[in-house]
Formats: structure tokens, sequence, C-alpha cells
């Protein structure tokens, strides 16, 4: 598969979807479901300062996301998306990517435990596209 081709699948996965997100507690894996934002195959979201997923990530900053299957089965396109995983506290980022659906944990982009996890790719998998085998982008 061309690599335009797997860019482009892989783009509109992350363009539409959520995920589940995969960190290390107590050297084992922990997946939580998430919403991600994506800007140029670098992926937001948001979360508490409160919250394990932060204790972890100071402990290990890689995650593991699984974006994409529609639930249809045999198929069905997902991304394996391997990052590395930043927090970031600032107010313009937290502006942005705000909306109403963060409502029920946030009072407001300015709330103290509002804060955004910035995830860089380190490698980024194509799986199961029909016909297709699993194809890695080129970072």
């Amino acid at each position: 598969m061309e690599q335009q081709e797997v860019k482009k699948s892989v783009e509109n996965i992350l363009n539409n979807s959520t995920g589940t997100m995969a960190t290390v507690k107590t050297n084992k894996p922990h997946s939580r479901y998430m919403t991600f934002f994506n800007d140029n195959l670098k992926l937001y979201t948001a979360t508490s300062k409160e919250t394990d997923k932060t204790e972890e990530i100071d402990q290990n900053p890689y995650t593991h996301i699984l974006l994409g299957y529609d639930g249809e089965g045999f198929g069905d396109s997902y991304v394996e998306y391997l990052g590395k995983v930043t927090i970031k506290n600032d107010e313009s980022l937290k502006k942005d990517l705000w909306n109403e659906h963060m409502e029920h944990w946030f009072n407001g982009p300015e709330d103290p435990n509002f804060i955004v996890l910035e995830i860089t790719p380190v490698e980024i998998r194509l799986m199961n596209k029909r016909g297709k085998t699993p194809a890695t982008l080129e970072l």
C-alpha cells in the first residue's frame, strides 16, 4: 500500500474516532476510553491532573492507543498508535480543545484540574484494511 494511501486512511480514522488509551500501572497494562483530537498525526486529549493516568505517565510517558473499528467485524480498519505523552497546561491549548461535553468534568477551560495530554507518534500502523496487509506509516 502506498504511503499516501496509508496516511489518508490513518488520518480519516484519527479524525473520526474515540479509542482506548493504555498506560502502565504497577507494571501492568491499564486501558480506558478517551476522546482524541488530531492535529497532523499528533493527538490531544483532555483529562484531570488528579487521575491515575497522569501519575502513570509521569512514571512511563509511553502509551498505546487503538482507534477505529466500527464493530462490523472482519475488515473494519483501525489504527494502532504508539506515542510519547507530554502533559500540557497551556491556557490557549486548553481553550482550543474545550467543548461543552467537558462541562461534566471541569468548570471551564480555566479549571485548575483540567490538563491536556499531547501524544507524539512513535509508530502508527493501519490494521485490518479490507484486502490489505497491515501497513506502518512512515513518520
